[in-house]
């Protein structure tokens, strides 16, 4: 077992916690989701793998998307500059977006055909190999996923690019205590039944 222990530092009052998002803020994701799980899905042998058996590129791309998180370090100061509420993804966005979401007291409406996703799990998406659940349950992505007030999403985006770090809007943060719904192209909520990676 290795335990880390990381310890950082920021101006006094800046701190953005999970309970800062309110209804009408964009709910906004860096890079994109569900890379990790598929790389240990080809890791492991599973249907991605086979999928992929004849594209060693994909594949290798997938795997170190799961082996070597990058974090996503330069957009700490827009971050902290404009969004109300932020946590890392780690479990799975949906998970984690329902974790922020109860954190805050609020809930939160997903357009799924905005979430950002590779050319590999899109790929994978059209040819019915995956469904949306297991990008958007799969876990150790270690994205950013915060919530922007609607009249600094601009500022956000812009600050994002100086950064280099591709920011997307994927929803927005209303008023409610149910779990955020995740809606397709034609507005049907999809059912989920798993939000997360469980650890028991």
């Amino acid at each position: 077992m290795i335990s880390v222990t990381a310890f950082g530092r920021l101006p006094q009052g800046k701190m953005v916690h999970r309970s800062g998002a309110r209804p009408g803020d964009r709910v906004v994701v860096t890079g994109t989701i569900g890379d990790a799980a598929l790389g240990l899905d080809v890791l492991k042998g599973g249907a991605v793998a086979g999928a992929l058996a004849s594209d060693a590129v994909a594949r290798e791309a997938l795997i170190a998307r799961y082996r070597v998180p990058q974090p996503r370090n330069a957009l700490a100061k827009a971050v902290r500059d404009h969004a109300g509420a932020a946590m890392d993804v780690s479990d799975g966005l949906a998970g984690d977006l329902a974790k922020l979401c109860l954190a805050s007291s609020v809930t939160a409406v997903i357009d799924v055909q905005s979430i950002p996703v590779s050319s590999a799990a899109s790929a994978l998406l059209a040819r019915k190999v995956i469904g949306i659940e297991a990008l958007v349950a799969g876990g150790d992505d270690y994205e950013i996923l915060c919530t922007v007030p609607g009249d600094r999403i601009d500022v956000f985006t812009q600050a994002a690019r100086a950064a280099n770090v591709a920011v997307t809007a994927i929803g927005g943060i209303i008023a409610g205590t149910s779990p955020p719904s995740f809606l397709d192209a034609q507005g049907r909520e999809l059912a989920l039944k798993r939000l997360s990676y469980s650890h028991f």
